[in-house]
């Protein structure tokens, strides 16, 4: 589930590199940090881990209205889940010359148990859409899951928790080693939710290709209920575990 990295390149590299509704990379607002950046002067590997590392911790991890909203949206708003962070990155990586594709699947929902709980889990989907990027570097695809989950979020689960160790599926987080996780890009895939994965749709050019194909996790009145209430309540309990510390241990609202 680490991508496909001994794929080849498509006859036609366009195809990982241009703009599309969901990639809106051409927007003032993106062209506009990446120039402030100077990402496009780096090489290509300190250019990818720049971004990587911007989208993983300067683009916290919290819960946007839908999926399938443009890169745009998601840097303005400020916070990113899976699939939104997802597109955000390939944007930034796309505006500056590096070509990407997604990779689709679902995670089973007990990853996000802890972050969603009471009524609204139990209503949740079992399989959930999820999708990572993976980057062309160095002559193969190489996935970048781990862009997932800010440093300090992690650092407040673990603080909830009372354990720093071992494997984990739960509080949006799926890995075998909480101590070690493999969120940085040194060249290689990185991982922060792949253990609950369950289900592989296989590679997309594009998150619009993938949407087009799989949908999204909720439609109409619990996808409304989501983007006007219970996005609201899990980002709250997000910040609350963001910010626990053993001198202020979490006390966490009930998503019902």
């Amino acid at each position: 589930m680490e991508g496909n990295c001994g794929d080849p390149m498509t006859s036609d590299p366009s195809t990982h590199t241009r703009s599309t509704p969901i990639l809106d990379f051409d927007t003032p607002t993106i062209d506009q940090l990446v120039t402030a950046r100077g990402w496009r002067q780096l090489d290509t590997q300190p250019r990818i881990t720049a971004i990587y590392s911007f989208v993983r911790d300067e683009i916290p991890f919290g819960y946007n209205r839908t999926d399938s909203i443009p890169a745009s949206e998601v840097l303005r708003d400020g916070y990113g889940q899976c699939n939104t962070k997802t597109s955000l990155l390939m944007a930034l990586l796309r505006a500056t010359g590096v070509p990407c594709r997604v990779h689709g699947a679902t995670i089973d929902k007990r990853l996000q148990l802890g972050v969603v709980t009471g009524l609204f889990y139990r209503l949740a989907p079992t399989n959930i859409i999820h999708s990572w990027a993976e980057v062309w570097f160095e002559e193969r695809w190489v996935a970048l899951e781990g862009v997932i989950l800010d440093r300090a979020y992690l650092s407040g689960v673990t603080t909830h928790l009372e354990r720093s160790s071992g494997p984990l599926i739960g509080y949006g987080v799926g890995t075998d080693d909480l101590a070690n996780p493999a969120i940085e890009f040194r060249g290689e895939p990185t991982s922060i939710q792949m253990t609950g994965v369950n289900q592989d749709f296989g590679v997309f050019s594009d998150p619009d290709a993938f949407y087009a194909r799989t949908g999204q996790n909720l439609s109409g009145f619990r996808a409304w209920l989501f983007a006007a209430w219970v996005r609201h309540r899990m980002n709250a309990r997000v910040e609350r575990l963001r910010g626990c510390a053993p001198s202020a241990p979490c006390s966490l609202v009930s998503a019902t």
